[in-house]
């Protein structure tokens, strides 16, 4: 026998990880096992990898193994047969596969209630500056007359007969790779390891009740839709004495008549006419923090931009605060009087502006025709 036979049985390399050993190990024990490989020559297979895992998931043995051979790890072989030491044996195997095996859970140990979930509805202007809400909503609570015990007071749960307080038991199923047990929550006390002989008569044994419950959330400045807030133990009551569970409030703000918000930064669109535009101007501007003076000079094309620092919402992580921005639409005016159309002319013909009016149709004339009258 050389160092390296042992890998080969696993199918792994000499640099193989303890993981890498492990999976294999499942797998090859699993593929020869005698209770499920009846060929000839399985029974020895499943010992030679059984032999070889040994070795091989121990770091000690796996050194002398890899230095010294066969020879070296001799010391921790033991008889060599198979007593489902080492791994837990087959019914670990198949833990996995049919639900047994591993540690149980207490069933008797405090467990955390449940969290909840809440949506509330902001105007723009909360978002911004933050807000005091109160919200109510049912949740289960701590049984006021039992105190959680499920039991009428006076009483007190006892252990369950039939799972002995595990919580569960164990079930053999014939299957076609032979009888395989395995554990299934406990059909008299329901996974709790206690019976209750004479229940509370108002949590029904249950231990909790519907409460209708009021809390004050208190929203920070510059939250945005889809954030949440969480409030400790304002959720639902725990089991065994364990604690309540999370509250999470989930931020819908409303949408805004006047401005767009990314982030820290808003956005307003403004309007002016041509003559604002061509001419400049100074206008009043809303921002969320008030009304601004903003100075519009002469030549202001639609789309030019205007930053108005420190007018936009605040940060959730510090003392910043964005920016607005002030996108201009010029305006192109209807419905022009003569004398605004004559004034245009002028300005045109001052510019040498060449002006095509379109051509008049036939009930346009006949409009003129009657206005001349």
């Amino acid at each position: 026998m050389n160092n390296t036979e042992f890998y080969d049985r696993l199918g792994v390399s000499k640099d193989a990880s303890q993981d890498e050993i492990k999976k294999a190990y499942r797998k090859m024990s699993k593929k020869y096992h005698p209770d499920i490989n009846k060929e000839a020559g399985a029974e020895q297979k499943y010992k030679d990898i059984q032999e070889a895992y040994e070795t091989l998931s121990d770091a000690q043995k796996r050194a002398s193994y890899d230095q010294f051979g066969a020879a070296g790890a001799q010391g921790g072989f033991g008889g060599g047969g198979f007593d489902g030491a080492g791994f837990g044996g087959f019914e670990d195997i198949f833990s996995s596969f049919f639900g047994g095996g591993g540690a149980s859970r207490n069933p008797n140990a405090p467990r955390q209630g449940d969290d909840l979930q809440y949506r509330i509805n902001l105007k723009f202007e909360e978002a911004i500056f933050g807000a005091e809400k109160e919200v109510s909503y049912n949740r289960e609570a701590t049984c006021r007359t039992c105190t959680g015990s499920g039991a009428k007071p006076g009483t007190s749960p006892v252990t369950c007969g039939r799972c002995h307080g595990a919580g569960v038991i164990n079930v053999d199923t014939q299957t076609p790779l032979g009888m395989m047990r395995r554990q299934v929550t406990c059909d008299v006390c329901h996974g709790r390891g206690k019976e209750i002989k004479d229940p509370c008569h108002t949590c029904h044994g249950t231990g909790h009740e519907k409460q209708a419950h009021t809390v004050t959330v208190k929203v920070p400045a510059g939250v945005e839709t889809g954030q949440k807030i969480r409030l400790s133990g304002q959720g639902e009551a725990g089991f065994n004495g364990g604690p309540y569970g999370d509250l999470f409030v989930v931020i819908q703000v409303q949408a805004s008549d006047k401005f767009e918000r990314d982030g820290m930064t808003i956005h307003y669109r403004l309007n002016l006419n041509f003559v604002q535009a061509a001419l400049g101007d100074t206008v009043h501007v809303p921002t969320v923090h008030g009304d601004v003076d903003l100075v519009i000079p002469e030549g202001t094309q639609t789309g030019k931009k205007f930053r108005l620092k420190g007018k936009g919402a605040p940060s959730l992580r510090g003392s910043m605060v964005g920016d607005q921005y002030v996108t201009i639409n010029v305006v192109t005016p209807t419905n022009l009087n003569d004398k605004q159309k004559a004034a245009l002319k002028d300005f045109a013909a001052a510019g040498n502006i060449a002006v095509h009016p379109q051509k008049k149709g036939f009930f346009d004339k006949v409009k003129d025709a009657f206005d001349d009258l």
